[in-house]
């Protein structure tokens, strides 16, 4: 299974240590250990002894390394006297082995047959000791294994796989069967009765997906059906059409076969959640298998990573971005309504290849410094809004917002009445095509001043939107600045003379020495 870096895993577990009992044990080497610690010194000799050596490539600190180490220690447990044999390797400390051995990620399981050190068979992240141990059973096993009970099946709170086919040595039953070793995590069934295909009114060599005692879906099975496009139906319908973003579910989003993922940020604590999610959630049913559906509370403090990530800030929810993990280019919903239509034609124009990346800077625009009001992005933002010798006003606006459109007639104005000042600048910049870093707050359009000083500040204006206003708060910034202007001039000369006799001081101390 494809591996991916994982974002925003962000809880670690803690460990604690308890006593042993008070009478000494004998020490156990590392390779008595019932799961064996390998290093660059020992990893052969292991190899040669196990006929099955299952290994744990891992990295300390890491919450899924943790799980995982769990899971190995009960399953190796289990496993005593058996030809298989756990072991992990702290691929912080033995970065060259890891390096000879070409792992890659930060959980990678392999196992190892035979000796052989350079064709190990890949083992998916388990998510307890239960999952070792079944796909170790499945590697071993045949399709026969997999029959069971399905009024259980059907009874479970977890997803489960039954394949209804007419003969159980058929291929069908091959791609299924080698699709469940690979997805060791959820329940399969095989069945050949006539009864259970009468009951569902289906027709053989077909795959049905039951979740919470339902039939969620069906899926055909075709000559042209491989274990590959099986895995990426079941995984993709295991999920809701819509997942919260959380620490338990990151892994599961990360690692998903489709590689499509629109999210979408919100305060689930505010009004208009709701009716948002459930727009959200119409849509995704849609684009099952093409894009998968997430949301993000933008109020919860654990998510400042992935906010982070896609620079969004949590006055600027709700948004939609759209990101491919492939390349990870960025897509921007253009659009304050968030219904069902407007989210469906944007994923369309996604997948049509419509949409337009929101990047980290728009092209700079012909004579963009020339007009009354100066038209920024991304490159031009900081340098000419932190220019010490220039008071900077700007609008940050969103181009499809009524609200921030309704501002630029103001803005025109305002330019127009300070267009003798000489070191006074009205500007503008589309915030929905370039990434601000800035630590902004408050809803767009959103109008800052940047005062003419070395410090680079920031005054975010929050009075009546009227010119006289605006050229009284900007005239009030600028006296202010003017103060604490003579007194950064100070500091720097200081600083600079300061600076000037250590340098005279040490050109001295050379001469001395010579």
């Amino acid at each position: 299974m494809r591996s991916l870096l994982l974002l925003g895993l962000t809880a670690f577990c803690l460990w604690v240590i308890v006593a042993a009992d008070k009478q000494p044990e004998k020490k156990k080497t590392k390779e008595e250990d019932e799961v064996l610690q390998l290093e660059k010194g020992n990893f052969n000799r292991a190899l040669r002894k196990h006929k099955q050596l299952l290994v744990h490539f891992y990295t300390p600190l890491s919450g899924e390394g943790h799980r995982t180490s769990a899971a190995f220690e009960d399953a190796a447990a289990q496993l005593r006297g058996s030809e298989v044999k756990l072991a992990v390797v702290d691929v912080s400390k033995e970065k060259d082995l890891a390096k000879e051995l070409k792992v890659t990620g930060l959980a990678t399981i392999r196992l190892y047959l035979s000796g052989d050190k350079h064709n190990p068979v890949a083992c998916p992240v388990p998510k307890s000791s239960a999952s070792i141990l079944t796909w170790l059973k499945r590697r071993s096993g045949s399709a026969a294994d997999l029959i069971a009970d399905l009024s259980q099946s059907e009874a479970s709170e977890e997803l489960t796989v039954v394949g209804f086919f007419k003969e159980l040595n058929s291929e069908y039953v091959e791609a299924f069967y080698a699709a469940a070793i690979e997805l060791p995590d959820i329940n399969f069934n095989v069945t050949e009765s006539d009864e259970i295909i009468t009951k569902y009114g289906l027709t053989h060599d077909v795959v049905l997906l039951f979740k919470k005692s339902k039939l969620i879906q069906a899926y055909k099975m075709m000559p042209q059906t491989s274990k590959e496009m099986l895995i990426v139906f079941i995984t993709v319908y295991q999920m809701d059409p819509v997942t919260e973003y959380t620490g338990e579910t990151a892994t599961q989003i990360l690692t998903s076969p489709v590689l499509n993922h629109a999210l979408l940020f919100v305060n689930k604590s505010s009004a208009g959640f709701k009716e948002i999610h459930e727009a959200f959630k119409s849509s995704a049913e849609a684009f099952r298998m093409k894009i998968l559906f997430v949301w993000v509370n933008v109020d919860e403090p654990r998510n400042g990573r992935i906010m982070e990530y896609f620079r969004v800030r949590e006055f600027e929810a709700p948004l939609i971005r759209m990101v491919n993990l492939t390349d990870h280019v960025t897509y921007h919903l253009p659009s304050d309504t968030l219904d069902v239509k407007t989210i469906k034609t944007f994923c369309q124009s996604y997948l049509d290849g419509k949409a337009k990346p929101k990047m980290q800077s728009e092209p700079i625009p012909e004579g963009w410094d020339e007009q009354p009001v100066k038209e920024l992005v991304g490159t031009t933002l900081e340098k000419v809004a932190f220019n010490p010798n220039l008071t900077v006003f700007v609008m940050f606006y969103l181009p499809y917002s009524a609200e921030s459109r309704a501002v630029f007639a103001l803005w025109e104005e305002l330019a127009e009445a300070l267009k003798e000042r000489e070191h006074v600048v009205v500007a503008r910049i589309d915030a929905s095509a370039n990434n601000i870093n800035l630590s902004m707050q408050g809803a767009y359009p959103s109008l800052c001043l940047f005062p003419a000083l070395y410090a680079e500040r920031v005054v975010v204006y929050t009075g009546n939107r009227k010119v006289k206003d605006l050229v009284k708060f900007l005239d009030k910034e600028m006296a202010k600045a003017k103060k604490a202007r003579v007194k950064e001039d100070e500091d720097r000369r200081k600083y600079i003379e300061a600076a000037k006799a250590e340098e005279a001081k040490k050109a001295n101390k050379s001469k001395d020495e010579l």
